[in-house]
């Protein structure tokens, strides 16, 4: 199943990393469509500060081992995703970095997926959609979700750079093209959620969707008139 599924991942890499790309227009002007004029994206502004202070008063190095463990943990979850058995990870003692193992060939989606996935911010959705009953609708929990954001974006901002041998293996052309839309896209759809839960997150990505073909339709005219 897992060499079926990297054939099939492998067929359709460069057309999502064009559709990343062209989606960017899109993906910017939908952000029209969030509500960020509200108590909740202003817990949600407070919970990135919060993290913010955090990391500025115990010093920059301070969540380094936290960051590679979340990055092995995004390899390891997108390859149980597309059903590879994960056979070992590793992080070195001396914060320099970390591995993880698996059976089977691979896929680009799990080399790349640390540098755009929001690992605990997803598990953190899962919870407050399964736990919502339990969970009072209290501006803490968005504080939590902004808190996470914060930390979410700073380990992307570190972990993209030239020397990364993830993005060598899967081309450097193709980082440039996929990563700034899937960023975007993951980053906002997280603010859509904290608005207004999966609900939010289904109209922000009709939003994209209609404002993509658009887009298309006024790119067709203009070669076509």
């Amino acid at each position: 199943m897992s060499r079926w599924l990297d054939l099939l991942l492998g067929l359709f890499k460069w057309p999502v990393a064009i559709l990343a790309f062209v989606s960017l227009p899109a993906l910017v002007h939908a952000l029209d469509y969030l509500r960020l004029d509200n108590l909740r994206f202003f817990a949600f502004l407070g919970g990135a500060f919060v993290y913010l202070a955090l990391k500025i008063l115990a010093a920059a190095r301070s969540n380094i081992s936290m960051q590679i463990l979340a990055h092995e943990l995004t390899h390891t979850f997108f390859a149980l995703l597309t059903f590879h058995k994960v056979v070992h990870i590793h992080l070195n003692m001396d914060e320099s970095g970390g591995s993880m193992g698996f059976r089977g060939k691979g896929n680009w989606l799990i080399t790349i997926a640390p540098y755009f996935f929001p690992l605990f911010l997803f598990f953190l959705m899962l919870f407050a959609t399964f736990f919502a009953e339990k969970i009072p609708d209290s501006l803490i929990v968005n504080g939590v979700f902004g808190y996470f954001f914060a930390y979410h974006v700073e380990s992307i901002l570190v972990q993209i750079h030239g020397e990364q041998p993830d993005f060598k293996e899967v081309g450097f052309p193709f980082c440039w093209l996929f990563l700034p839309g899937a960023n975007l896209f993951m980053c906002t759809a997280v603010l859509a959620f904290n608005n207004g839960g999966w609900l939010s997150v289904e109209r922000y990505m009709r939003a994209v969707y209609l404002l993509n073909w658009q887009n298309i339709n006024e790119l067709l005219r203009y070669f076509t008139n």
